[in-house]
């Protein structure tokens, strides 16, 4: 139907019209989704359940758009307690109030409770730790957007690094058993800020992985004496409909007339539907050993321009080109960002793995020990505390395989001290 001028949409399916949850005339928009060619894998139950069932569970970033729809994901499989903790007041209430309409409507035996608190507040993670005797933390918590960390250096580390460390310190402190990091492929030979601080928090829970001695950062001594926490780690790449991401900003750019704003016309990522790659994730958590870096199947990567083309076209709408000079929606390049790669990799070696799960792979990469990783910690925030960026862009390229920076350092306070006189 693309060469014709119609919005295309859809009627719901039957499943959802017998069950009477929706009307016949209840159309809905095509979901991009669809057009991406990926075939769903049917879960593994006992994979799922492995974690969840029966127990108590963490989830930090509850209000995020990956640890929202986790939580929605696991109260349906039947945790005792469900800890959702943010530190943003309106997510944390958006996600409670979602949850909570579910529960009374199932009538789910699932006891909520919204914790308001920071990754950075390592005194408050223990104390909800050790107080509801979790069993299996999911760490969503992060800072992810790739210029904005880029602009923001200092924050990016302290959230995204020391803030896993706060997180998996609490955890073996508390006697937590599972420990699922939910990372990302920006963390695979890193141009930018965001994914090299990623790569040093899949870097801090391998290294914790391989320690049964006393762990001590700073001023905390004899963290644990026997490591009984399985750590894990789960990569993949952009998910549909995220915060920020490429979906709903084009939708808004479709709804205002354009343009559709692109980086460039040869730029490519991966995308997983969110409830897909929350499902993966809760699965690959239940697999490994401790230390274990899990990748998931992403299918083939996906062209923007062609993204871009598809939305206008199922909305009805035509590309205006010089080609087309009349036509309804025009496509600009606004070149790249800070730190922005053209194309994303989920591996940084070849050593890869199957496993029982078809779409989850187990990387086999190189990582640090504690005694390396914790002299290359305190450096970067040595660095950080005397506002040096050019030197936390040389540790950071030292400490992580494959960062490459492109450009000048563009974090807010460097360029304006380098102004002042």
């Amino acid at each position: 139907l693309e060469g014709f001028p119609l919005h295309v949409r859809s009627v719901p399916n039957f499943s959802d019209l017998a069950a009477g949850r929706v009307k016949v005339d209840d159309l809905q928009e095509v979901d991009i989704a669809d057009l991406l060619g990926r075939d769903a894998v049917p879960a593994q139950e006992e994979l799922l359940e492995h974690c969840i069932k029966h127990q108590c569970v963490l989830v930090t970033g509850a209000g995020g758009s990956i640890g929202s729809e986790l939580c929605r994901q696991i109260l349906l499989l039947k945790p005792t307690t469900l800890l959702l903790l943010d530190h943003s007041e309106f997510n944390l209430y958006t996600i409670l109030t979602e949850l909570e309409r579910r529960v009374a409507r199932e009538s789910l035996k699932v006891k909520l409770l919204p914790i308001l608190g920071s990754i950075r507040n390592h005194a408050k993670l223990l104390d909800v730790m050790k107080t509801w005797q979790v069993n299996t933390v999911y760490h969503a918590a992060a800072y992810k957007h790739v210029p904005m960390v880029e602009h923001n250096i200092a924050e990016g580390v302290l959230n995204n690094v020391v803030g896993t460390l706060n997180a998996a310190q609490a955890a073996l402190q508390a006697g937590v058993a599972n420990f699922v990091l939910i990372s990302t492929d920006k963390a695979v030979r890193p141009t930018n800020v965001m994914g090299s601080t990623k790569r040093l928090a899949e870097l801090t829970l391998q290294a914790l992985s391989r320690e049964t001695a006393p762990v001590m950062f700073g001023d905390r001594s004899n963290v644990h004496q026997v490591n009984k926490t399985r750590f894990i780690m789960v990569r993949f790449g952009n998910v549909l409909g995220s915060s920020g991401s490429v979906i709903p900003l084009f939708h808004q750019q479709i709804k205002s007339g354009g343009p559709l704003t692109v980086t460039h016309p040869k730029i490519t990522r991966y995308f997983m539907t969110i409830p897909e790659a929350a499902q993966l994730v809760i699965q690959a958590g239940s697999m490994g050993q401790g230390g274990d870096v899990f990748v998931l199947d992403m299918g083939e990567p996906v062209r923007i321009i062609e993204l871009a083309e598809k939305m206008v076209h199922l909305s009805g709408l035509s590309i205006r080109s010089e080609h087309n000079p009349q036509g309804d929606i025009a496509i600009e390049f606004t070149g790249l960002r800070p730190g922005e790669k053209l194309y994303e990799e989920l591996l940084i070696g070849n050593n890869v793995a199957a496993t029982r799960h078809p779409m989850i792979m187990s990387a086999q990469e190189d990582f640090l020990t504690w005694d390396v990783f914790k002299q290359s910690l305190s450096q970067l925030l040595k660095a950080l505390d005397d506002d040096d960026y050019t030197r936390v862009r040389q540790i950071l390229g030292d400490t992580v395989s494959g960062y490459a920076p492109e450009g000048d350092i563009v974090d807010w306070i460097h360029q304006q001290r380098r102004r002042e006189p």
